[in-house]
């Protein structure tokens, strides 16, 4: 008996079917160019629309995106999202995570601050082949040490930070590689620190976390820092943007938001949380081919 047709191909089997390398497969999933689905982990291709797909001479309308923010959390966006009546689901799992459900569709918006050589996120997202894609700028904002009261006056920099309970952000998170690279610049290493076995996975988590005192100190905005009356140390200013989809960027929540952004309130909001630079909201930063 003839043996029927898969009904899903692996990665090695389309690749042998288009006459291409497998690296270039995993970049057209990235892009979102080819039919795919990710079980357990596992990338598979549906045969019958891989093969329409082909018939079609490889072009793919994007299937519509969940009405969903991801990635990196910022307070005023989670605020305005909320103001807005955008109405979005908000899943807050770091820029790396994000820019990945970006870029596999599976979510219409992503908070990013990745810091790059010379530009923030702006690399990052370039180097990901994406399509109908923009990187809308939301805001600068200056981050620096937030410092429970019994420490304030001995920690005065980032080296100050030697043999201290540092409570630090998930893997994948924009400033758990900023605290690599400011830990790097200090010469410093993960064992210079007393950490607790479990991250914050937002900013507000972070602040809270030295608030309550399990921890001395944090990487943090000062939003968070003057919300939880901390001592704040600012090191740095950083940008934080939002990649969203074009597609929908003209739908009903995702204009709701861009509505909002352009209000008065968000700059007094801004204001009143402290700082933030919201002279660039809503510019564009990049776009893809």
């Amino acid at each position: 008996m003839e043996r029927s047709s898969p009904a899903y191909l692996t990665t090695r089997e389309v690749a042998d079917l288009l006459r291409v390398k497998e690296r270039k497969v995993y970049d057209m999933v990235a892009s979102g160019e080819i039919p795919h689905r990710r079980i357990t982990g596992k990338l598979l291709f549906p045969q019958a629309e891989i093969m329409g797909w082909i018939e079609g001479e490889g072009s793919l309308r994007p299937a519509e995106r969940p009405a969903l923010v991801t990635g990196s959390h910022d307070p005023l966006l989670d605020w305005a999202l909320r103001e807005s009546g955008a109405a979005m689901a908000t899943l807050w799992n770091g820029s790396s995570a994000g820019l990945d459900a970006f870029a596999e569709g599976r979510a219409a918006l992503a908070g990013l601050h990745i810091p790059g050589e010379e530009e923030w996120n702006v690399g990052a997202v370039a180097a990901r082949s994406l399509r109908d894609a923009v990187l809308i700028g939301w805001a600068w904002r200056r981050r620096g040490l937030i410092l429970a009261p019994s420490v304030a006056e001995m920690i005065k920099g980032f080296a100050d930070l030697r043999g201290r309970r540092v409570i630090l952000r998930q893997e994948g998170a924009g400033t758990t590689a900023l605290f690599q690279r400011l830990m790097a610049e200090a010469g410093m290493s993960p064992a210079d620190l007393r950490t607790p076995s479990s991250p914050a996975h937002t900013e507000s988590d972070a602040a809270a976390a030295v608030a309550a005192g399990e921890a001395e100190a944090t990487l943090g905005i000062e939003s968070m820092a003057r919300q939880f009356r901390l001592t704040f140390r600012p090191l740095l200013r950083e940008r934080f943007d939002l990649l969203v989809d074009r597609r929908a960027w003209f739908t009903e929540p995702v204009q709701r938001l861009a509505a909002f952004m352009r209000s008065d309130t968000v700059a007094a909001k801004a204001a009143a949380f402290g700082g933030y630079d919201v002279s660039d909201m809503g510019k564009v930063r990049w776009l893809s081919p």
